[in-house]
């Protein structure tokens, strides 16, 4: 009996398959045996220096201080609509209306305003962490060579991982000693 050549790769395919299912694991677990695989929490890593809470304090409290003033423009545009309300029924109807016009383009010039300090803000914000992370991610990379970890894995992927092996304090206190 002649095999054709597509049922010599189906079997081929089913030995290879069957092979995976077999070995697979094998290997998997030898891999582990051998290999050390570390974890990081990088949010908590990076938010734990001392640079990042540093970084931090000076930008929530630039934030702190446009707050203030977001809020004084906003108070303004209120006391603009409480005045016109309560002149409406006696302005004349063109100066009502330019006063309303006004008002209009303060609003929308208000809301403008916040749309770019918060994009502002936003932005500040993704490039200190961007900073930061980099240079985590050298620490992160400096420790796996050093310690001989196979990998290192952020911990938000994986379900499960002996505390161990959790090298988010270490990688936190190296950066912050080459970091000063």
């Amino acid at each position: 009996m002649r095999l054709t050549i597509s049922r010599k790769l189906r079997i081929i395919g089913l030995l290879l398959v069957f092979g995976f299912f077999i070995c697979g694991p094998l290997a998997v677990s030898s891999f582990a045996a051998d290999g050390q695989i570390g974890f990081v929490n990088i949010q908590k890593a990076v938010s734990s220096t001392k640079e990042w809470k540093s970084s931090f304090n000076k930008f929530k409290l630039d934030f702190t201080k446009e707050k203030k003033k977001i809020t004084a423009r906003e108070k303004k545009i209120q006391k603009m609509l409480g005045e016109l309300n309560k002149q409406s029924f006696v302005l004349d109807p063109e100066l009502k209306k330019k006063k309303e016009e006004k008002l209009r383009k303060e609003k929308v010039a208000f809301e403008r305003y916040v749309q770019d300090q918060n994009a502002e803000f936003g932005k500040k914000e993704k490039e200190m962490t961007q900073k930061i992370l980099r240079k985590m991610m050298e620490i992160i990379k400096k420790i796996g060579k050093e310690k001989g970890y196979t990998m290192i894995l952020e911990q938000k992927a994986v379900f499960y991982h002996d505390k161990g092996n959790d090298l988010t304090k270490t990688a936190t206190r190296t950066y912050d000693r080459v970091n000063k």
